[in-house]
């Protein structure tokens, strides 16, 4: 497939993924400080110019989760950066989302991922070298390749980042295409809210 063509239908499939997103009101629970952002990448991602995302990001108008912009490639850093990273681990991880983290949903997600025999990751920031840190651009290698390693050498669909210096802690949902993630996300929101129900 010609990359243009290729790169024509990373955008249709994100916004539609998108579209679908902004009608689940119950996600906007889910909404970190930092906002949200579904990103999808081309089959042999080089750069962040090769992952499509928000513009802007997602966030919540009139209690839905609304993109901020358009879809279009390069509009992602740090979750652009990560899919990249993660490719080198499993070619099949093009697409992903990230949501906020608390203890009560860390919990939950915890029973989530044991009832389905889906491995829960952690991604440990303190564990962070200082010299990895400052050096621009070794951050992401060095914290996939530990999350990667603390999970047997797979990686996984559903993992988490400690909070670091001056960073959100932050979950993080990948996979091979951003309308599963999407349907995946919607399934961990509406259990997460019944669940919330039987905690008192």
């Amino acid at each position: 497939m010609p990359q243009e063509s290729e790169r024509v239908e990373v955008l249709d499939d994100l916004k539609e993924a998108v579209r679908v997103f902004q009608k689940c009101k119950q996600c906007s629970l889910l909404m970190p400080e930092v906002r949200m952002n579904l990103v999808y990448s081309i089959n042999n991602p080089k750069t962040i110019k090769d992952v499509a995302a928000v513009d802007g990001r997602i966030t919540v108008v009139k209690d839905y989760p609304k993109a901020a912009g358009e879809v279009i490639f390069g509009a992602s850093d740090h979750m652009a950066r990560l899919i990249v990273e993660l490719k080198k681990y499993d070619p099949e991880v093009r697409a992903g989302i990230n949501f906020k983290f608390d203890k009560k949903l860390l919990e939950y997600i915890a029973e989530y991922c044991a009832k389905r025999n889906m491995k829960l990751g952690r991604i440990d920031r303190t564990k962070e070298p200082v010299s990895v840190r400052e050096e621009n651009g070794m951050s992401m290698p060095w914290k996939v390749k530990n999350l990667v390693e603390e999970c047997g050498g797979i990686v996984p669909k559903i993992f988490y980042e400690t909070e670091g210096w001056g960073k959100e802690p932050l979950f993080v949902l990948v996979g091979k295409d951003p309308t599963s993630v999407v349907e995946k996300l919607l399934d961990i929101t509406g259990g997460y809210i019944q669940w919330m129900k039987t905690q008192g």
